[in-house]
């Protein structure tokens, strides 16, 4: 799996969108936008540089997007979905709150929800046990999933975590 930075997308770009577009270079495992940037993970390497190589300074609704590979560290981590989040929020703040409980490789907050991606699993837990149903800045967290590789399944966090009143 190879993670995919793309910026300077225009405000117009959806989700259904991008994944369409790189689909045609290999299989989308996963397609999240935060504003005027996002993040593509495609399935394997050659399709990621092949990619890369057409879809660098392609033109999206009249920009030019930017195509990399991310420079985030390729460390396996245990990557959670939480639902509800404040539209005031944060991705510094609710990363300081998810710190409490262990290490955070990468915060970030697409509308409503965030995906916060812990550094162990144990820590992703911890968290899950710590904050499932407590208020931040006015709202309850809810919707917990673990998603993408490198972790356990959400199945395996729900089950380690007996307290854990909403798993999807």
């Amino acid at each position: 799996m190879v993670k995919l930075f793309i910026g300077n997308l225009p405000r117009e770009a959806t989700e259904q969108e991008i994944r369409s577009l790189f689909e045609q270079y290999g299989r989308v495992l996963e397609c999240d936008i935060i504003k005027n940037y996002g993040f593509v993970h495609i399935e394997d390497k050659t399709a990621a540089e092949d990619a890369i190589r057409n879809l660098h300074h392609y033109k999206l609704h009249g920009v030019c997007i930017n195509v990399e590979a991310s420079k985030n560290k390729s460390k396996a981590s245990t990557k959670l979905h939480v639902g509800n989040i404040s539209p005031t929020c944060t991705s510094l703040e609710l990363r300081a709150k998810f710190e409490e409980y262990g290490p955070v490789l990468e915060c970030d907050i697409v509308k409503d929800y965030a995906f916060v991606h812990m550094e162990r699993a144990e820590d992703a837990v911890e968290a899950i046990r710590g904050l499932d149903n407590t208020e931040f800045q006015g709202r309850f967290f809810e919707g917990w999933t673990s998603v993408g590789s490198g972790g356990p399944s959400a199945e395996k966090l729900c089950q380690a975590s007996q307290s854990v009143s909403i798993c999807v």
